[in-house]
C-alpha cells in the first residue's frame, strides 16, 4: 500500500513561478475578511448538527471505489470521487503565523492538503508540481489564496538538484525567508516481478523520492534556522515491505533512515526532522499505476476498511512543522495506518 502524492518526469530543470501575493495590509484586510466570511459560512454549513464529539462520525468514501485508470503522473481533478483536501472541521490556530514553507509536490493528493492547513495556520505556501499537473497546482493555488495567504508555483522536477537550488532561492526571493520543508513528491510503479523491474525504474523512483529528498534538504538547508522544520513524507511500505513495490518500498524505507539520521545531524542547530509514514491515501498516484479494477479496491484491506483522504494525513505535517505542537520532536517516524498495528 503506497500513499503519496506525484513527482518529477523531466530530467531538465524547468522553474516557472506564478505568483499570487497578499496585498499591503489596508487592502489585505478587506479581502481576507471577505475570504473569511465565506469559509466560516462554508465550515457552518459542513458541520451543522454536528457537535465536537462526533467528528469520529464524518462520512468518507469505503471501498470499493469505482474503477478507474490514469496515464502518468495523474490529476486529481479528473480522480473520482475527488479527494477530500479542505478540513472544513479543522479550524486554524495559528501555529505557523508569518512562516514559509515550501512543499514539494504540492499540486495534490497529501501535498495539497498540507498547503492548505499550513496557509490556514498561517504560513504563505510554496509548491513544487510538473508541467503536466498546472490544472491541479492552480487549484492549490487557489485553495491557499481562499485562507488568505499567499502561494508560489514552481514548475519543475526535484530529480535535478539544479531545479531544487532554483525552486529554493525562488522562495526565498519572494518570501525573505524559508521556516519549513516538506519533502513529499513521489514516483511509484507496480511490476509483480523482479524481473520485470527495470533499472531505469528502479533509477527513475531513486532519483525522485530519496535523491529529490536529498537534494531539496541541501539546497534548503543554507536559509533553515533555529526552530525550522523539515518534515518527510514515508509509507507503511518502508516499513512492512510490498511485493509489488520493490523500488519505492526501499526508498521509503531510505527516508525514515534519513530522517532520523538527519535529525541526529541537525539537531545541535535547532532544526528538527521528522517522517510521516501513511498507509493508503486517496490520491492520483495510484489511480495513475494500479489498473481499474485494483483502484477499486485500494484500502479496503484496512481496519477502517478505505483509503484515508488527503485531509486526515495533514494535521500530522502540521504538528512536525509546529514549534507550539513538536518542540520536543525530532527523528520520528509516525505511521497513521487506519487501525493497522503491526508496524506501530
Amino acid at each position: 500500500m503506497a500513499a503519496n502524492s506525484k513527482s518529477g518526469a523531466r530530467s531538465k530543470s524547468r522553474a516557472r513561478a506564478s505568483v499570487s501575493k497578499s496585498t499591503a495590509q489596508g487592502k489585505s484586510v478587506a479581502k481576507r475578511s471577505a475570504k473569511s466570511a465565506g469559509r466560516s459560512s462554508a465550515r457552518r454549513t459542513s458541520t451543522k448538527g454536528r457537535r465536537a464529539g462526533e467528528l469520529g462520525k464524518l462520512a468518507e468514501p469505503k471501498s470499493p471505489m469505482p474503477a478507474q485508470h490514469q496515464a502518468k503522473p495523474g490529476i486529481e481533478s479528473k480522480l473520482r470521487p475527488r479527494p477530500k483536501y479542505k478540513a472544513l472541521h479543522y479550524k486554524g490556530a495559528e501555529k505557523l503565523a508569518r512562516k514559509v514553507a515550501l512543499i514539494t509536490g504540492g499540486d495534490s493528493g497529501i501535498g495539497r492538503a498540507v498547503a492548505v492547513l499550513f496557509a490556514r495556520e498561517g504560513a504563505d505556501v510554496a509548491i513544487t508540481y510538473l508541467d503536466q499537473e498546472q490544472t491541479d497546482a492552480e487549484e492549490t493555488q487557489a485553495a491557499v489564496e481562499a485562507e488568505g495567504r499567499s502561494a508560489l508555483m514552481i514548475s519543475g522536477d526535484v530529480r535535478d538538484f539544479e531545479f531544487c537550488e532554483q525552486a529554493v532561492e525562488q522562495t526565498v526571493n519572494e518570501f525573505g525567508k524559508l521556516d519549513i520543508l516538506v519533502n513529499n513528491a513521489a514516483f511509484q510503479q507496480h511490476q509483480k516481478a523482479l524481473a520485470d523491474l527495470s533499472e531505469d525504474q528502479w533509477d527513475r523512483t531513486f532519483k525522485t523520492n530519496i535523491y529529490g529528498y536529498f537534494h531539496m534538504t541541501k539546497a534548503a538547508l543554507r536559509h533553515l534556522k533555529k526552530g525550522s522544520a523539515i518534515v518527510n513524507t514515508g509509507s507503511i511500505t518502508g516499513l512492512e515491505g510490498s511485493k509489488e513495490l520493490l523500488d519505492y518500498s526501499a526508498t521509503k524505507g531510505a527516508i525514515h533512515a534519513f530522517t532520523k539520521s538527519l535529525a541526529q545531524n541537525l539537531i545541535e542547530d535547532g532544526i528538527r526532522v521528522n517522517c510521516v509514514a501513511p498507509g493508503p491515501v486517496w490520491t492520483p498516484l495510484n489511480p495513475a499505476d494500479k489498473a481499474a479494477e485494483d483502484v477499486a479496491e485500494f484500502g479496503g484491506d484496512t481496519p477502517m476498511k478505505r483509503p484515508a483522504q488527503p485531509e486526515e494525513i495533514a494535521p500530522a505535517f502540521v504538528y512536525f512543522a509546529s514549534e507550539a505542537d513538536s518542540s520536543y520532536v525530532t527523528g520520528e517516524v509516525l505511521t497513521l495506518l487506519g487501525g493497522e498495528t503491526a508496524a506501530a
